[in-house]
């Protein structure tokens, strides 16, 4: 379906935009309070997979919204994944292993 006052790259971009400016707010969060146990490694290591496929196809099909989105999505999720395992390898050495489940 086709909107007759718009067109898909705008609808995309627009999408693009939003999606992807989500996980600013994350990234910033993560990187200001220097700890990230409240995320999931596993969690950003799929949707980061995930969007590199959408990358790929992005490329495939030779959508700039596409690929521009998730490039930058892909970055982003990369840098939660980074920052994660930098700061909780961190908080491991510094506060020792965590302590076992009751």
């Amino acid at each position: 379906m086709e909107l007759p006052f718009v067109s898909a790259t705008l609808v995309g971009s627009i999408a693009a935009i939003c999606t992807t400016g989500a996980f600013v707010p994350q990234v910033v969060r993560v990187w200001k309070l220097k700890r990230a146990d409240e995320i999931s490694l596993a969690t950003f290591l799929v949707f980061a997979v995930g969007t590199f496929v959408w990358l790929l196809y992005g490329i495939q099909i030779d959508s700039a919204p596409v690929i521009i989105a998730n490039a930058v999505t892909f970055g982003l999720a990369m840098s939660i994944v980074a920052l994660k395992l930098i700061y909780d390898r961190s908080s491991a050495l510094t506060t020792g292993p965590p302590a076992p489940d009751p």
